[in-house]
This record gives C-alpha cells, structure tokens and sequence, in this order.
C-alpha cells in the first residue's frame, strides 16, 4: 500500500516538473512581449510604468482564476512576475 502512495507522488511530481517547464516557457514568452511593447512605448511617447494596465492585469487574472489560488495569491505571483519583467534588460 505505502509503495503505491510512493509511486503516485512520483507520477505527481513527475507532472509538477512538465508544468514547471511549461511556466517557464511561458514566463520567458511574456518577457519577450513585454521587451517588444517596451520598445515600442517611446514611439508613442508613453511612460514605462503603467498603472493602470497593472491593474488591468489583475482584474484579469481574477476573472479568468478557477481556483484552487486565491486571487490574492495570483496578485501577489504576479507582482513579483510583474517586478521581475520591468527590471528585465534585453
């Protein structure tokens, strides 16, 4: 019986590995994006910092969050994400 709980945490996080993969992927996607719009954002003589699209982002998250997170666990993973990008040099 033990040897089937060990066997199941294995598989389990063999998945957590794959999704872990997976958001990394995605992380340095979003890094990539965000280099492209901060490049762009002179030409169009914006600031850096955008309050209100953080915000935006937020919102965001909390309507498209199906849980188990909170949407306060989601702001507080993506204010470090957020902190992260805008510290990001190319």
């Amino acid at each position: 019986m033990a040897e089937d709980k060990i066997k199941e945490i294995a598989d389990l996080r063999e998945r957590i590995d794959e999704v872990d993969c997976q958001l990394v992927r995605m992380l340095n996607e979003r890094a990539r994006l965000a280099l492209a719009i901060r490049e762009l954002k002179p030409h169009v003589n914006w600031g850096l910092y955008d309050p209100k699209r953080e915000e935006e982002i937020f919102r965001n998250l909390a309507e498209c969050n199906e849980g188990p997170l909170f949407a306060e666990n989601l702001r507080e993973i993506y204010g470090a994400i957020l902190h992260v990008m805008k510290e990001l040099r190319e």
